[in-house]
């Protein structure tokens, strides 16, 4: 009787559903250690910390089946292999090469929301050059 008042109240305090906000700060940390790991010279450690976090608060913000079912759709099985095996590589200690995998994963993965993320920095920038650019660049469907 007294836990299931406890787990409403830290409920209550989190605002419903905590998940979603540890989740973001768990990529938000992720992606910190990794630019921390990249610019100490692709320390292994940092970039393979930085790895687990920004997974896991994937896995945090829109759940485990919808993170499964995004990494695993056809389409973008061949992202996934190169992303997923750059962070193998990485946990492995071969920072550069796992890195590498990595970037050229993550493009594939989000290739089709880049124009969408190029459009809306476009339409936030109000330097005269880098908006219509940015905008250009968000106009147009295919990025690679």
């Amino acid at each position: 009787m007294q836990r299931g008042r406890c787990c409403r109240e830290l409920c209550g305090q989190l605002g419903g559903h905590g998940a979603p906000g540890i989740g973001v700060g768990l990529v938000g940390f992720g992606l910190f250690f990794i630019l921390f790991g990249m610019l100490l010279y692709f320390d292994s450690v940092l970039l393979a910390f930085g790895n687990i976090l920004f997974l896991s608060g994937l896995v945090f913000i829109i759940g485990f089946r919808r993170t499964f079912t995004f990494f695993f759709q056809r389409p973008k099985l061949k992202g996934t292999s190169f992303f997923l095996g750059g962070v193998l590589i990485v946990l492995m200690r071969w920072p550069l090469l796992g890195m590498l995998l990595e970037a050229y994963g993550f493009i594939n993965l989000f290739r089709s929301f880049f124009p969408v993320a190029f459009g809306f920095l476009g339409s936030l920038a109000n330097i005269p050059m880098l908006s219509k650019l940015l905008q250009k660049m968000g106009d147009s469907s295919s990025m690679v």
